[in-house]
């Protein structure tokens, strides 16, 4: 007899046997024996998840007649009866499974419905099992629309999906949907221990998890690796030829990886990574098992007590390593280190080399290590020294300040009503005649203003002041003025000399000064 691989060898028969599905196994276990079934049912989920598993697993169930012929529906096929015999050997007349992926037209489909029109030569129900139903068309949908929500009492549909997203609403609503979750490493593990042994091959705990690991939730896939790890291994499952097989990463380099980050240094990280390039070690299982080991040691930083736990429940010899960089790196950049492991898979195939990228990633953490990034901020916060004095040199930037000290100190201001004298810096102010009531300036306010920053004297012409008739003007005059007092003048509106009241009431385009300054 040829050899059967042992993924079909150890398919489960019965609703019992299925490993990881519990919450599926559970309603279809209540629905067969209450004797509440559905006329379609949609099952979704990863590849090697077991969607074709339950779909076999429940035509047994509506088709079995017991070991003695008197059987009916039930949640515990006998696997005896002609009926289970024939689903399991896939034979059975009245179970067809049709592959979408390949059979996706609405010919194909059409056909099959032809058939829906005869009753169960053999069983008692009539079972359609459609696989990777995403895969139809939309006619090939349409199609089949009519005959799903409404079919025969004797017939039941099992569709079974990877990707849910492409099937339209218009079948999901209906059908009952189950998904399949991807299995753990640990439920992985534990099945493949019962294979082994009833194989009788010696295996290694850490080649199993290396197994497990690399199954990706998938059993089917599990035992499939399995499979070529024995034949690999030369009959045996040993951790180094299970890592050779599967191109994984040793321990030991991703755990100098993480020491030399630990110490920052940096030229350890550079020559381990050019003696993985050197071996041919791949940079993504690099990571991923750096990401592996990261985990842990943040479960251990976290809680002690749960660290066999985060191991998978297997023993690890390299639990006291583990242990020890748990310590010796931070929480914080254990974090970090974790986040940029995993962005930086998905980096590697942007650059043109995978060791460089992986060189990056973890030299990354060099130089964006918390502790530095808190030192920066503790200098940040440091009082700042104080400004040096300005020099007395005679600069341009110390002019404003010379030229302050020169100008004069204007005298004390007098009693009101009384003219004050300008010195050479400043500028005549005539005192307001009592009879001329003016408006407080909008200005004023502004002019009350801090001083503005001292700038360079720059030459400032003697702002224009009207004059009496008779009164000859003055000559024209450039003088420095500071620039505080040119700040200070500027705003502020200038006086009005002696003048007669003009009633407001007459109107003109010309203030009065305007009109006698141009009279001949």
């Amino acid at each position: 007899m040829s050899y059967v691989v042992l993924a079909r060898k150890y398919r489960p028969r019965r609703f019992t046997e299925m490993v990881g599905q519990e919450h599926v196994v559970q309603a279809l276990a209540n629905a067969l024996t209450t004797q509440r079934l559905h006329h379609a049912y949609l099952f979704t989920g990863t590849r090697g998840v077991g969607k074709t598993t339950v779909s076999r697993i429940l035509a047994k169930s509506l088709n079995c007649v017991g070991a003695d012929g008197q059987g009916g529906i039930t949640a515990e096929p006998c696997g005896v009866c002609q009926a289970c015999t024939d689903i399991d050997a896939g034979r059975f007349v009245d179970y067809t499974e049709l592959d979408a992926a390949s059979n996706r037209g609405v010919d194909e489909v059409q056909a099959l419905l032809e058939q829906a029109v005869y009753k169960p030569v053999q069983g008692r129900f009539k079972v359609f099992m459609i696989d990777e139903v995403h895969m139809l068309t939309n006619t090939a949908f349409n199609a089949m629309l009519k005959t799903l929500e409404e079919p025969p009492e004797y017939l039941k549909f099992v569709l079974a999906t990877t990707d849910p997203q492409k099937v339209p609403v218009t079948v999901l609503s209906r059908c009952l949907q189950f998904n399949l979750r991807p299995m753990a490493p640990e439920t992985v593990h534990e099945h493949l221990v019962r294979v082994l042994e009833a194989e009788q091959v010696p295996a290694d705990a850490q080649a199993l998890r290396l197994l497990s690991r690399a199954a990706r939730g998938s059993m089917r896939d599990a035992l499939s690796l399995t499979d070529q790890a024995i034949a690999f291994g030369g009959g045996q499952l040993q951790e180094a030829a299970v890592r050779q097989m599967l191109g994984a990463v040793d321990r030991s380099y991703v755990l100098r990886l993480i020491d030399a980050l630990a110490r920052t240094d940096g030229a350890t990280v550079v020559d381990t990574v050019d003696a993985l390039r050197v071996n041919g070690l791949n940079a993504a299982s690099t990571l991923e098992e750096m990401t592996a080991v990261l985990q842990r040691m943040a479960v251990l930083q976290a809680v002690p007590a749960r660290a066999a736990s985060a191991a998978g429940g297997v023993e690890d010899p390299d639990d006291a390593e583990i242990a020890r960089l748990a310590q010796a790196l931070p929480a914080d950049e254990t974090q970090l280190l974790y986040s940029l492991c995993l962005h930086g898979r998905g980096e590697l195939g942007l650059a043109p080399d995978e060791y460089a990228a992986l060189t990056m990633v973890l030299l990354r953490l060099l130089a964006f290590k918390p502790s530095g990034t808190a030192e920066k901020k503790t200098l940040k916060t440091a009082p700042e020294a104080p400004a040096a004095p300005v020099s007395a040199s005679p600069g341009p930037a110390a002019l404003p300040a010379v030229a302050a000290a020169a100008a004069p100190t204007a005298p004390a201001a007098p009693a009101s009503g009384t003219p004050v004298a300008a010195t050479a810096n400043s500028v005549t102010a005539p005192v307001r005649p009592a009879a001329m009531p003016r408006e407080p300036s909008v200005d004023a306010p502004f002019a009350a203003a801090a001083p503005r920053p001292t700038a360079p004297a720059q030459p400032v012409p003697e702002p224009a002041r009207p004059f009496a008739t008779g009164q000859e003007p003055p000559a024209a005059s450039v003088h420095l003025a500071p620039a505080s007092a040119v700040a200070e003048h500027r705003p502020t509106r200038l006086p009005v000399p002696d003048m007669p009241v003009i009633d407001d009431d007459e109107p003109d385009d010309l203030p009065p000064w305007a009109d006698e300054a141009m009279a001949p």
